[in-house]
């Protein structure tokens, strides 16, 4: 098994999913794992594309039949990961991201240990209130459960390898891209990919 698996994970409204999305069109080699989620898509969200779209009934169905690599409940609505997908892309040697909560951080490790985790910080609790605020499409109960939950949530930073502090986008995105290269050339993934090698000339 050569592949990276990476485990980016975050408060609502510190910048995941954009970095994310901008780290997948500039490495190509590395591939994103659809979840599966209970919650309603939101306007322009394609089932198999976003997520994979589930009623409670099939999701509680899934973790009956052990299909989940991680799951969790997060602000009422349930997301989970294929534990099956994800062991077939490592051992086909292809680099996965999942963007998940520390929960399911938490998870992942107990199954795969060699998981690189990421984790990104908005650079102020101010600034994260004007970007959750500045979305325009939450109540302000709804924002202010997500900003509790966002506190609760960055005491978990210490359980990841890596910080990215989210302040200047361009520079947030340099710091993940560098963090993926790096991990490519450890030298267990180095002596797993290019094990022929090895063996010539060690």
């Amino acid at each position: 098994m050569a592949g990276n698996l990476y485990v980016v994970a975050a408060p609502s409204g510190a910048g995941k999913t954009t970095l994310v999305r901008m780290l997948l069109e500039q490495e190509a080699g590395v591939q994103l794992s659809i979840s599966y989620t209970t919650r309603a898509p939101r306007p322009g969200e394609t089932d198999g594309r976003e997520y994979h779209f589930v009623d409670a009934s099939e999701f509680q169905a899934m973790i009956a039949r052990q299909e989940f690599l991680e799951w969790a409940e997060v602000h009422d609505n349930f997301y989970g990961t294929s534990k099956k997908w994800i062991a077939d892309q490592l051992a086909l040697d292809r680099d996965v991201l999942l963007e998940i909560d520390w929960q399911g951080a938490q998870q992942v490790r107990t199954l795969f240990p060699q998981a690189i985790g990421i984790f990104i910080l908005p650079p102020s609790m101010e600034e994260l209130t004007r970007r959750l605020t500045g979305r325009g499409t939450d109540s302000a109960d709804v924002i202010a459960r997500r900003l509790a939950a966002a506190q609760a949530e960055m005491r978990h930073v210490g359980e990841f390898d890596y910080v990215i502090i989210n302040d200047q986008l361009v520079q947030a995105l340099d710091d993940m891209r560098a963090v993926v290269r790096a991990s490519r050339l450890s030298f267990g993934v180095q002596r797993a990919r290019h094990a022929a090698l090895f063996q010539r000339m060690i």
